[in-house]
């Protein structure tokens, strides 16, 4: 099956390794439909987890008319285009990890990071823009980084896609983190 999105054909090779991943599967049909249903599980709680923080969390263009823009600051629809598309990556890599190969206490631990890591990045964005805490925000971004490294090498010892995949993620919050700490140096 070759599928290309938005005509580039570097998306290609996941589409076709997610997909084949799937149409693989041991066992009944009804075990490949519950592949096919965990997919869109693991992508839809990661979008429902982001789009609940930013709803929580509030206006960041109320927050920059407080605050003086930090330099680099892209415009605001960047945000939530790119978000969608790092929180379905999120929920595949994840997948991927669920019906890998590895032994269940591997994948248990390595789904963990996975989880832990939403959990602070769903944090992030309420303390910075709700509470205005930017030094606790910066904090919680810095650990947000490290914890999406560990969960980069994790899933890449299992499934090199899995964490590769990740990657656009951590440059992202990297350079939310320049932001994030950007913002407190020019305010």
């Amino acid at each position: 099956m070759q599928v290309v999105i938005n005509g580039r054909k570097g998306h290609t090779i996941i589409v076709k390794y997610v997909v084949k991943r799937l149409s693989n599967a041991k066992g009944d049909n009804m075990k490949r439909n519950n592949k096919w249903l965990d997919l869109v599980l693991y992508i839809l709680s990661a979008e429902v987890i982001g789009m609940s923080s930013g709803l929580l969390a509030g206006s960041f263009n109320e927050f920059f008319q407080k605050y003086n823009k930090p330099p680099l600051m892209p415009p605001s629809w960047v945000f939530p285009v790119v978000w969608v598309i790092l929180y379905a990556v999120m929920g595949v890599s994840a997948h991927l990890i669920h019906y890998s190969n590895a032994a269940g206490s591997i994948k248990r631990k390595l789904l963990m990071v996975y989880w832990v890591q939403l959990i602070v990045n769903f944090l992030w964005s309420i303390i910075f823009v709700r509470f205005e805490l930017l030094w606790l925000a910066a904090a919680d971004i810095v650990l947000l980084l490290v914890l999406i490294g560990i969960m980069i090498l994790g899933f890449g010892k299992v499934n090199r896609i899995a964490g590769d995949i990740n990657i656009p993620y951590f440059l992202w919050v990297a350079f939310a983190t320049y932001l994030n700490v950007a913002t407190i140096f020019v305010n």
